[in-house]
């Protein structure tokens, strides 16, 4: 195997605008390491902080995985989401269904360890927090894809079961190919002026 990392961060400086350009950057560099050799792309917002804004999780995913796939790469690669985003089932299930094939939530892995104590049940260390959280996310993801009649991750992984709400047709089109919507909404702008202020 053969990893690297895909910073999924932009500068602040450049403002909701800068969504885009970070967008086109991280599906070129996702072509580029392909072509070096690499056979897992670790799509990572680990660099944000008051200097960086964080792609949101699931954009950024599912922008690399549909660009892979019209480049015909999307095989050659397994994609790993290292964000501090996801928390809840929900989450995890959506990055799967858009292509992430392992999921690292490591601010949601820092918060529980840093609040143990106060946990229910009083976890014995760190490890163990860690292990009562990944078990509780993936009972939930098995009750998910059992209601929808999937068996697998495998089969879960990418098939983007899913219709959007509240998205603008131009935007799912580019960034969430084949998924439904019904009702528009926001697109990149709207997103991209979201994630500033968040």
């Amino acid at each position: 195997f053969s990893a690297d990392v895909l910073d999924a961060t932009w500068p602040i400086e450049e403002g909701p605008e800068g969504l885009e350009r970070a967008m086109q950057r991280l599906c070129r560099e996702s072509s580029e390491l392909i072509a070096k050799g690499d056979n897992i792309i670790i799509i990572s917002d680990r660099a944000a902080g008051s200097d960086r804004i964080p792609l949101p999780s699931l954009l950024a995913c599912a922008a690399v995985h549909h660009h892979l796939i019209r480049k015909g790469l999307r095989t050659s690669v397994g994609l790993v989401v290292e964000s501090g985003e996801p928390r809840e089932v929900h989450h995890f299930a959506c990055l799967a269904g858009y292509g992430a094939e392992a999921i690292n939530p490591y601010l949601a892995f820092e918060t529980l360890v840093a609040m143990k104590g106060e946990l229910p049940g009083k976890p014995a260390d760190d490890k163990d927090v860690v292990k009562k959280y990944i078990k509780a996310i993936g009972k939930g993801l098995l009750k998910v894809m059992s209601k929808m009649g999937i068996s697998t991750y495998q089969s879960y992984c990418g098939a983007q079961i899913f219709d959007a709400v509240g998205l603008r047709q131009d935007f799912v089109d580019k960034y969430f190919t084949g998924t439904h919507t019904r009702i528009e909404g926001v697109g990149l702008a709207e997103i991209a002026e979201e994630a500033v202020r968040r």
